[in-house]
């Protein structure tokens, strides 16, 4: 019985210096710079967004927050070295689509686990994806394009690469409208649009951040959005849904993430710093003229949405057959 007694003593003090440590922690932190880890090249989209909010959240947890750009195998080298990162938060991640939605499914082994080695801290901001052609395609919207795709045989569709949001958006409607597509990839955005203003491919799902100034200059002819609601700044583009696509949505959208075991009250104060960043009449003004809509929410809720995009994407690529190793 006493050494019963002693081992539960013994059990029961190293419980309560693990509680006292993670405690002090939480109270103390931040209290050294912060690194914010983008899995994708300096000067893109999520690195603009990532800059933007870091720089802001630096000033209200009075630390420095160093963006960190750590490209390369979709997401996936910035995310395992987020994964394998001391939970302590002094590593955030970039979570996108790929990372925590797609890749799960695209690659038969990853060196993490997007579930378990990595906690959701909030959503930032998604892209909405708007259906283009080249001018000289004969369409102006759903129903023209519809018919013009009809007549092609395997018409051909740009994408920044196999497994993007913009890749699966078109394959979600290639099944949907029961359409035989041939998917062209490109190593980024700004290649694909190019030769979609070309004319070698005529037509790409973009997101609004890059798409912008070609549908403004008349470059690229937009045919509908692919979010439940027109977008802000692109009003007179009509939806796909308004124009007769039943239910179809796609986002290339983002959020923070830690590694997981992360301490609660840790999670909850980058949480807190991100929704306020969010909500600035600043950072506002920067994105929304970008094309972004803003997303704050929860850690949970950035949970729910994940998961729910997961099961969407994955019956997707599953369906396609989609391998990328």
């Amino acid at each position: 019985m006493t050494q019963i007694t002693r081992r539960a003593a013994l059990l029961l003090s190293a419980a309560c210096m693990a509680l006292s440590s993670t405690v002090l922690m939480a109270q103390t932190y931040p209290s050294k710079p912060i690194e914010w880890v983008v899995p994708y090249p300096a000067g893109g989209g999520t690195d603009v967004v990532a800059r933007t909010l870091a720089e802001a959240m630096s000033q209200s947890l009075a630390q420095p927050i160093i963006v960190s750009n750590k490209p390369g195998a979709a997401t996936n080298i910035g995310a395992d070295y987020t994964a394998r990162a001391k939970p302590d938060g002094y590593t955030l991640l970039s979570a996108d689509t790929a990372t925590l939605a797609a890749n799960p499914f695209l690659y038969t082994k990853l060196s993490y686990d997007a579930q378990k080695d990595l906690a959701p801290v909030g959503l930032s901001a998604r892209f909405p994806l708007i259906l283009v052609v080249n001018p000289k395609v004969p369409a102006g919207n759903w129903e023209e394009f519809l018919a013009w795709a009809k007549t092609q045989d395997g018409a051909n569709f740009a994408s920044p690469g196999a497994g993007s949001p913009h890749h699966l958006a078109t394959e979600l409607l290639r099944l949907q409208a029961g359409l035989t597509l041939t998917h062209v990839p490109y190593r980024g955005a700004a290649p694909a649009v190019q030769d979609v203003v070309g004319g070698q491919v005529p037509f790409m799902f973009v997101d609004t951040a890059i798409g912008q100034q070609f549908i403004n200059t008349g470059r690229l002819k937009p045919i509908g959005v692919a979010s439940a609601q027109r977008v802000k700044n692109f009003e007179s583009i009509a939806t796909l849904q308004e124009q007769g696509l039943d239910g179809f949505e796609a986002y290339a959208w983002q959020g923070v993430a830690v590694p997981a075991k992360t301490p609660q009250a840790i999670v909850d104060q980058l949480n807190t710093a991100l929704v306020d960043t969010l909500n600035s009449p600043e950072v506002q003004e920067k994105l929304i003229s970008m094309g972004l809509e803003l997303t704050p929410s929860t850690a949970a809720q950035m949970l729910e949405y994940s998961q729910a995009e997961r099961a969407k994407w994955g019956e997707v690529i599953q369906r396609v057959g989609i391998k990328l190793d």
